[in-house]
């Protein structure tokens, strides 16, 4: 499925090929609800890198969110994933890492694309969610403390909804 997105202040426009386009994961980590995730939680989908294409990159600044050494405590470092948003207007655009090249993470609340309604929300990084967030516990809604083992290529083809 072909994606089309902007951020907030039209200073960035791009598009790019999505395989797993449905909107299904909710991540309630501090760095997503943090820096993207209004409803205490954000939503990634997964693109092909190289479809990838960007209006206005000089709008475009990248940050890496810091993440705490677990051999010493107290101390951080910078994190793989390169988190991508317009500095004018700070919309989060899209995230990658570097461990993947072939892909690429934007951020369904930047997807101008009608996207499709998921036939279950899985909500993953529980332990970290904020104290305020009520989490869905409806029949079509799993839950998970950490990452789920089923990855977004996976979740699709067990719906039959992979666009390949």
């Amino acid at each position: 499925m072909k994606l089309s997105g902007s951020c907030r202040c039209g200073a960035v426009r791009f598009t790019l090929n999505s395989p797993t386009p449905v909107p299904y994961m909710r991540c309630y980590c501090t760095i997503c609800r943090k820096s993207a995730g209004g409803g205490g939680y954000a939503i990634n989908l997964g693109g092909d890198a190289d479809t990838l294409e960007v209006e206005g990159r000089e709008a475009v600044a990248m940050w890496r969110a810091p993440i705490e050494d677990p051999d010493h405590p107290g101390q951080t470092h910078p994190g793989p994933s390169h988190r991508h948003f317009c500095k004018h207007c700070g919309t989060a655009l899209w995230a990658e890492d570097p461990a993947w090249p072939e892909l690429v993470h934007p951020f369904a609340s930047a997807i101008d694309t009608p996207l499709p309604t998921p036939p279950e929300r899985v909500h993953i990084m529980l332990d970290f969610k904020a104290p305020w967030v009520e989490v869905p516990q409806g029949p079509n809604d799993v839950q998970f403390a950490r990452y789920p083992e089923e990855s977004l290529e996976d979740w699709h083809r067990r719906h039959g909804l992979l666009d390949r």
